[in-house]
């Protein structure tokens, strides 16, 4: 692909970048009302804690189909499917009858979200050059992550002037001006290799290698980065701080992670990708060591900013190294199973902490996942090589 050079980020701002903030700030406004909206319509504490859960589902179930998607249709006409997917989702949420539909909603939310997401990937991989590769990938990793920290604000602002509903309803409004400002901006790719024949599982055992390898490290990453959603909570609670000051605590790390989305690009962009993995999964091992050994709402928030910082490092990591294996013709089907290895481990990272919990104790398990993050950061920085194949 003949890609200039001195191609900027920001003349790729309003294709890769915009679409995927507005949609990650719907994601934000829905996330702290799907429990309530749950238990009105009759759920238990543990039935909507899983209808929480349906939409993760829905993404790992989605993240191979999304990739077969964007392969034969294109990346444009599979995220126009995925949005109309996930509004006719979210009007089953604010309009559906019971929990079963509501249920059934927010899986098909996950499935959306799953196409939108591998689209833009694959998108920015085409289009940007290696050498700036990595600072595109984290830029749309970091606003995707503001997205989320702006959601719950405006979702909770239009929630207290009209109704739950109005959560949704800031979603399906994002949604659409996504799609909006993605079918108004240019493409800039100007020759896309066509796609190969070769099947999903013919790719995957072709790719194998690569696979169970560094395949390996992205499922140990994420899985400590999964867990690392819910141990701030968690311990905040076993200290018996209040809520408020628990989300307060939980929102300043998320902060500290969205600082360094840009210097961690551009760090892997010059320094390889090694350079990001290792210190940001062994700054988060640390902390997450260190988090039982705190006693008070300060030294919980200190540890907190520290495992944010940590994550933030590594912005964009795993999406960046899955741009450089991606074969030419076959990116998005390999990004839908590279993918899938994250989801993978995300949805596995909190249920190996509760399963450590209830086997021995919270501080014994949220330690034993700062082994995991030593074991991501070995794994990462002896797999990852030198020159990956886009380099070469």
């Amino acid at each position: 692909m003949n890609r200039s050079p001195e191609m900027s980020l920001w003349s790729i701002a309003a294709s890769a970048f915009v679409p995927p903030t507005l949609f990650s700030i719907g994601q934000g406004a829905i996330a702290p009302v799907v429990v309530i909206t749950a238990g009105q319509l009759g759920a238990s504490p543990a039935t909507a804690a899983m209808v929480v859960g349906l939409a993760g589902i829905g993404q790992v179930v989605a993240d191979i189909p999304a990739g077969v998607l964007a392969t034969r249709f294109g990346d444009r006409a599979a995220m126009l499917g995925a949005a109309i997917l996930t509004s006719l989702a979210l009007a089953l949420c604010m309009w559906g009858p019971n929990l079963a539909v509501f249920a059934a909603a927010m899986f098909a939310t996950g499935m959306g979200t799953a196409v939108w997401l591998l689209a833009r990937q694959a998108y920015v991989t085409q289009v940007v050059p290696f050498h700036m590769r990595a600072r595109a990938m984290s830029t749309m990793g970091g606003v995707y992550r503001i997205g989320l920290f702006i959601g719950p604000f405006l979702g909770s602002l239009v929630v207290h002037l009209t109704s739950l509903a109005g959560a949704y309803a800031v979603f399906l409004v994002c949604c659409v001006l996504a799609v909006a400002v993605l079918f108004s901006a240019k493409d800039l790719r100007e020759d896309v290799p066509l796609p190969t024949a070769s099947s999903t599982f013919a790719l995957a055992r072709a790719q194998a290698p690569v696979l169970r390898t560094l395949g390996v490290g992205v499922i140990l990453v994420s899985a400590v980065r999964g867990a690392r959603q819910v141990v701030l909570p968690l311990w905040g609670e076993h200290l018996g701080l209040t809520p408020a000051a628990i989300a307060v605590i939980f929102g300043i790390s998320g902060a500290a992670d969205m600082l360094l989305f840009y210097p961690a690009g551009k760090m892997m962009d010059r320094f390889g990708r090694s350079a990001a993995a290792i210190p940001s999964m062994t700054v988060v091992a640390i902390s997450l060591a260190l988090l039982p050994l705190t006693h008070s709402a300060f030294t919980l928030a200190a540890v907190g900013i520290v495992m944010g910082l940590g994550n933030g490092i590594g912005s964009g990591l795993i999406m960046t190294l899955g741009a450089d294996f991606a074969p030419p013709g076959n990116q998005a089907r390999f990004l839908g199973v590279w993918r899938l290895l994250g989801d993978f481990g995300n949805g596995v990272g909190p249920l190996a902490l509760a399963g450590l919990t209830a086997a021995a104790s919270l501080g014994f398990a949220i330690t034993a996942f700062g082994g995991v993050g030593l074991a991501a950061a070995a794994v990462m920085g002896y797999w990852i090589p030198k020159k990956t194949p886009a380099h070469q």
